[in-house]
């Protein structure tokens, strides 16, 4: 057993310059190498209590699969990661592991936790780099369950009922499948080749895959009860942008961020003219919003060559964003205008000319727990080209304008009985469908959880 590495510190993470990476589209963090990992794996002390466990939504056993890495047992540490968590690359790329496992991290008390995402990338990403996967062995049963959406959510749910022997039937309304993974996170922060093998892994259990498929328009809920399946589960996420309602917001060069992002993302405009799906964005954006969707939104309009500029109505210090994305953004010289908000777009012959935005000052803490914005009466006017609204989506109401016996909240998420997930007899429902816009992660336990009930209903349902 190797000794244990009490650096303060993770490992460094080797990224590209960003002077470089800020006009390419290929992945900003470049992983660990072996050497690398292993000392990062030895910071680990290996807890008994395993608090890092519990902050992960899948349950990964993170210990155990680190040890591994000091064992030279790559395939081994995969194999433990893949028993809970089926997208594993996917994961340590995206997730937001400060607030969840390194979050829990017993190292992190004093110093900087282990890099456990770092380490999970490494381990996926040895694997994904192998021909061989070891293939899972099942035990057929003979009933149906549709998966409406193939996003996290979904394909979390559709793996883990697959290798309970469940025949399973992912569909999807888009040609490709991965739901936000391909069409929301930008290429340099999740490369869509990765996501691809990541899907292959989950049809490779047997999981069927149905694209180009709108439950509700192509087909409905009563039409797959029809074709047989005895159990739904509805994962179709949060697609809806939410705008601003500010006077100009119909104006030609304003997008919603989920617009500009899929066309740049799954379209592969910033490969124009080699795909005629070209993006206008003019030499000036403004980008409104500060999470991680705004991040994103913002470097890669910069990466097009545009001066981009996020507007955000709080402080820099309570961006909702991932401290990683916006320290990337400032990196890669981001502009920030913060304690802004837009109050009027204004346009010229049609198109976008300037933004006025109110200057803000911060209150006392909202429902948030962060400071509120509050108004100061005082304006400025800036010019902008274009302007991406990155201030969050809402679940597609389609399912519940087709279903009258589907019940959503007043903002569009599907209530669901929490204890049973189900939000009628044998439909499931979970994932950012449920919660609104949130994490991978959170959207891939929500899949789990779906998967564990809606086994446990089709058992019952046949004493």
């Amino acid at each position: 057993m190797a000794k244990f590495n009490m650096a303060k510190t993770k490992v460094p993470m080797p990224e590209q310059d960003p002077d470089v990476r800020n006009k390419n589209f290929d992945e900003v963090s470049l992983g660990y190498t072996l050497e690398m990992a292993k000392e990062e794996a030895k910071r680990c002390i290996q807890c008994k209590n395993k608090p890092c466990v519990s902050g992960c939504p899948v349950g990964v056993k993170i210990p155990e699969f680190i040890h591994l890495i000091l064992e030279d047992d790559l395939d081994g540490a995969y194999d433990k990661i893949a028993e809970t968590n089926n997208l594993p690359a996917i994961c340590g790329r995206v997730c937001p592991q400060e607030v969840q496992c390194e979050g829990k991290c017993t190292r992190g008390i004093k110093d900087e936790p282990v890099g456990i995402g770092r380490l999970e990338r490494f381990v996926a990403d040895y694997r994904n780099n192998k021909k061989y996967n070891k293939p899972v062995e099942v035990t057929s049963i003979n009933k149906k369950v549709a998966v409406v959406g193939a996003g996290p959510s979904g394909l979390s749910a559709a793996a883990d009922l697959a290798k309970r022997g469940y025949s399973v039937v992912m569909f999807d309304a888009f040609h490709t499948a991965g739901g936000v993974l391909m069409y929301g996170i930008p290429e340099f922060r999740l490369p869509k080749k990765l996501v691809q093998k990541e899907l292959k892994n989950v049809i490779g259990l047997g999981v069927k895959l149905q694209t180009n498929t709108i439950v509700g328009r192509t087909i409905s809920i009563k039409d797959l009860f029809d074709q047989g399946f005895e159990a739904i589960y509805l994962s179709t996420g949060a697609g809806l942008p939410r705008f601003l309602g500010i006077p100009g917001e119909n104006l030609n060069g304003v997008y919603s961020a989920n617009e500009f992002l899929t066309r740049m993302n799954l379209m592969k405009a910033y490969k124009f003219p080699e795909y005629d799906t070209a993006v206008h964005i003019g030499k000036k954006v403004c980008v409104v919003g500060g999470g991680n969707v705004a991040m994103d939104a913002a470097r890669s309009a910069k990466r097009m060559g545009a001066d981009v500029t996020i507007a955000y109505r709080r402080s820099f210090e309570e961006m909702p964003a991932r401290v990683e994305e916006s320290h990337h953004a400032r990196e890669e010289g981001i502009n920030f205008m913060n304690l802004h908000n837009p109050v009027e777009i204004i346009g010229e012959n049609g198109w976008v000319k300037k933004v006025k935005l109110e200057k803000m000052e911060l209150g006392d803490p909202d429902s948030s727990g962060r400071r509120r914005p509050i108004p100061t009466g005082e304006f400025e006017e800036c010019e902008f080209e274009s302007v991406i609204i990155a201030i969050g989506q809402s679940p597609n109401p389609l399912i519940k304008n087709t279903n009258s016996d589907i019940d959503t909240e007043s903002w569009g998420g599907i209530i669901i009985d929490d204890r049973t997930m189900t939000t009628k007899e044998a439909v499931f429902a979970g994932g950012d469908a449920v919660s609104g816009a949130a994490t991978v992660i959170l959207a891939m336990g929500a899949g789990k959880k779906a998967a564990e009930n809606i086994d446990k209903y089709l058992r019952e349902k046949d004493k």
